[in-house]
């Protein structure tokens, strides 16, 4: 008897953390908008895998990575949503800023089903809030790899972005290199403070960072 009711408390646990499992989608309090240096990370994993994104004929630079719900600390992932999945080819139409269809899919996924938007909607206010931040255009120009504070980064985003302020924007590294900038967006995407647990600046003062191919 004790068996068949310890059996039974174990399958109710399971029932209730299967429905636990991500959090309300549309309830968060900001969007962090996460920009990813693509030569350094073909450096890093892409060329391994023989990504596509790597070709030389995208010309990528920053590449959109995500764009996150978040809360004032912490984030959902993985939410619930009513919203039917992207279809291929609405993935694979988002590959011209994020560099593959892959990497749009697990963004819907693991971020965009938060938003409480649809696929269509959620990846459209991706593409406006990458569009709504100026690309600083000295890292095209980049005739050679170089090693470079992590904080020039974050100073060529604010020249090149007047309204935008240094509590809004954080600079990251991921093997001695410089990996993204994330720049925190209210929900009408406009620039705004990002949580302390978003400003966390790479302090390097040698970052490498590769030339776009």
């Amino acid at each position: 008897m004790r068996l068949i009711t310890q059996s039974l408390l174990v399958l109710a646990l399971g029932v209730g953390l299967a429905r636990a499992d991500g959090e309300t989608a549309g309830e968060f309090d900001y969007y962090v908008l996460s920009l990813s240096w693509s030569p350094n990370w073909c450096i890093r994993e892409g060329d391994a895998r023989d990504a596509d994104q790597c070709d030389a004929r995208h010309d990528f630079g920053w590449i959109l990575h995500g764009l996150w719900p978040q809360y004032d600390r912490g984030w959902p992932s993985f939410c619930p949503t009513r919203h039917r999945n992207p279809s291929r080819s609405d993935t694979r139409a988002m590959a011209d800023i994020m560099g593959s269809s892959g990497l749009a899919w697990h963004q819907w996924q693991k971020h965009g089903r938060c938003s409480g938007l649809s696929s269509d909607a959620y990846f459209a206010l991706s593409r406006e809030a990458y569009a709504t931040v100026t690309h600083p255009d000295a890292f095209r120009r980049l005739k050679q790899p170089i090693r470079l504070p992590a904080s020039v980064v974050e100073e060529a985003f604010l020249a090149a972005n007047p309204n935008l302020s240094a509590g809004q924007i954080t600079i990251t590294c991921k093997d001695g290199g410089i990996q993204e900038a994330r720049i925190c967006l209210t929900r009408s995407l406009e620039f705004r403070d990002c949580g302390a647990d978003v400003q966390r600046d790479c302090n390097l003062n040698r970052a490498t960072m590769d030339v776009i191919r």
